[in-house]
């Protein structure tokens, strides 16, 4: 018995120490915006959020770290401001729908975070059936590949024609290396030849 007691003294020591120690816990806005993005991912008659968090035809959360401006948030030290622009599923009740996204942000952040949200205010962009959303989806993904493809085709060609500049420079180069090097024998031979006859011309003045 005595041993417990000296256990749950130490705990509460340490209890009082860690609440003694200062400090403070902060929320960057892209977090708050994340667990908001994965907070909305499986309400029905909820396509996207304006600005791209979900994928548009597979419902799953694409570029989280980049900030969408669909998302808007006001982060304090224990409250959360949320600003939503959304695009509803035809048919799909609003008001219910807002009612739904307000419960699931405020338990989430709740609950990771020990904020309150105090706020939620939630704009309709569109309106759109399912299928013509996921029409729009496919013609915007092909626009982005085809661009991608594009950029990557330059690119290419970009690096071709500057490897086939710089191999065309260095023959280039090594030809007029060459050259420089026949001229200096040629130069060489030359001086020879020259020095030659100077010589004979000076043994012939020497000998007369």
């Amino acid at each position: 018995m005595p041993n417990t007691n000296k256990k749950e003294n130490e705990k509460k020591d340490v209890n009082k120490n860690v609440e003694e120690v200062k400090g403070e816990l902060t929320y960057e806005n892209k977090v708050i915006q994340k667990i908001i993005g994965f907070s909305l991912e499986n309400i029905s008659g909820l396509l996207a959020v304006d600005g791209g968090f979900f994928s548009n035809l597979t419902d799953k959360l694409i570029n989280t770290d980049n900030v969408t401006s669909g998302v808007n948030v006001e982060v304090g030290k224990e409250q959360v401001a949320v600003d939503l622009n959304i695009i509803v599923e035809y048919k799909k009740n609003v008001p219910e729908l807002y009612q739904e996204i307000k419960k699931v942000i405020t338990n989430d952040i709740s609950n990771i975070t020990d904020l309150e949200v105090v706020e939620v205010n939630v704009n309709v962009v569109d309106i759109k059936t399912k299928e013509q959303h996921e029409a729009d989806s496919v013609s915007l993904q092909d626009r982005v590949t085809n661009a991608v493809e594009s950029t990557g085709e330059f690119a290419s060609e970009k690096f071709e024609a500057a490897k086939t500049g710089i191999s065309e420079g260095f023959s280039t180069a090594k030809e007029k290396v060459e050259d420089g090097i026949e001229a200096v024998k040629d130069k060489a031979n030359d001086d020879d030849k020259e020095d030659e006859k100077a010589s004979k011309s000076k043994e012939k003045k020497r000998v007369q």
